[in-house]
């Protein structure tokens, strides 16, 4: 009995993709299915990006349809398209943005700035085009980490050019300051800035813009969710409790603005001694599955406490760019997909199809 197109899309069906969290046929990835005596052409669109996750994907689904009576081999086409995803209402886009993710956490000190630019850089590595938003006004640390010094350029005296790193676009209060020099700033004053750095500068065609927020539930992140369009919020912990308790109250926030919250990151999760290799659970362990389980979000990742990825921030080298073949750069590589994957799921923004009604007396 021959193939059927039902066949082929039955099968591709058994396969649950370890990132979407469901299959590509009801992902909606596959856009074409043509069948020779040689070959089952299939033509798949991922909604986000998979420069490096694209052979796996496709041996696994290869794998798979030879599983078939009489399956002749399968040939993949395979492409990625991000798109723009909805955001809160009556907020207005970001010029050059498609899509912006908050990293967020309770509290200070859970390393939040560090998987802000890892996650950054890991979603370049997969083949998206990416900038980086220090939002923390009093304490930026971007400039550092991404070995990104000097005040950016400017083309018309307005607006600025974000600077580039790593391939990645950004720009901080730290580019316009001393790295010494504290900003003695009133909340307004520091919101209007963190407004000023957003939509004065010239992003350039940007399929995600990670936005590094500074610790707490204050006026910069409230303002960021007021009046700046965020697709989706990650929160950043480690497992201890105190850690939890902060993070708790930043996932609330999110849910009480209407921003998605994607999941959770647990850093600091454990500790491999260099000398033994004695593994050892500093702060706790389960913090941030049992938070996920609690509120019905994701644990998107479990980050080691290793002295690499310090000293890499520290030093501007940042792991995922300096080190690509180490387990933590790999940990940042597939929380990344699993971010691009639920933002894939979600809903569209079509509101730059419908044109601008404008009345006229005539």
């Amino acid at each position: 009995m021959a193939l059927s197109k039902a066949d082929i899309e039955q099968a591709l069906m058994r396969d649950t993709d370890p990132y979407l969290g469901c299959d590509v046929v009801s992902a909606g990835m596959v856009k074409s299915i043509e069948i020779t005596p040689d070959a089952l052409n299939i033509t798949l669109e991922a909604g986000f990006p998979i420069a490096r996750y694209g052979s796996e994907l496709t041996a696994r689904l290869g794998a798979v349809l030879a599983s078939l009576p009489g399956a002749p081999p399968a040939r993949f086409e395979l492409s990625a398209k991000i798109v723009t995803h909805s955001v809160q209402k009556a907020v207005k886009p970001l010029a050059g943005v498609r899509n912006t993710i908050a990293v967020a956490s309770g509290k200070g000190g859970v390393g939040k700035s560090t998987t802000a630019v890892n996650l950054a850089l890991a979603l370049r590595d997969e083949g998206a085009t990416v900038g980086l938003l220090d939002a923390d006004i009093y304490g930026p640390s971007q400039p550092r980490m991404l070995g990104a010094h000097g005040r950016p350029d400017s083309r018309d005296g307005k607006s600025m050019e974000p600077k580039l790193s790593y391939g990645i676009q950004s720009i901080s209060i730290g580019h316009l300051v001393e790295e010494d020099t504290p900003m003695i700033w009133r909340g307004p004053m520091a919101t209007s800035a963190l407004e000023q750095l957003l939509r004065e500068t010239n992003w350039h065609d940007l399929d995600y813009l990670v936005i590094d927020l500074p610790p707490g539930t204050g006026d910069i992140q409230l303002t960021l969710c007021q009046r700046i369009p965020v697709s989706g919020a990650l929160i950043v912990t480690t497992p201890q409790d105190i850690a939890l308790l902060d993070a708790r109250k930043g996932l609330r926030m999110f849910e009480k603005v209407d921003v998605p919250v994607l999941g959770i990151i647990e850093n600091m999760s454990l500790h491999t001694c260099s000398s033994c290799g004695h593994v050892e659970h500093i702060f706790g362990s389960g913090g941030g599955a049992s938070m996920a389980a609690q509120y019905g979000v994701d644990l998107l990742g479990e980050l080691p406490l290793d002295i690499r990825i310090r000293e890499g921030v520290d030093s501007g080298k940042p792991t995922v760019a300096t080190m690509p073949d180490a387990p933590s750069t790999e940990i940042y590589r597939q929380v990344a997909r699993r971010v691009g994957a639920k933002l894939a799921l979600r809903a569209r923004d079509y509101s730059s199809r419908f044109p601008n009604i404008v009345i006229q007396n005539t």
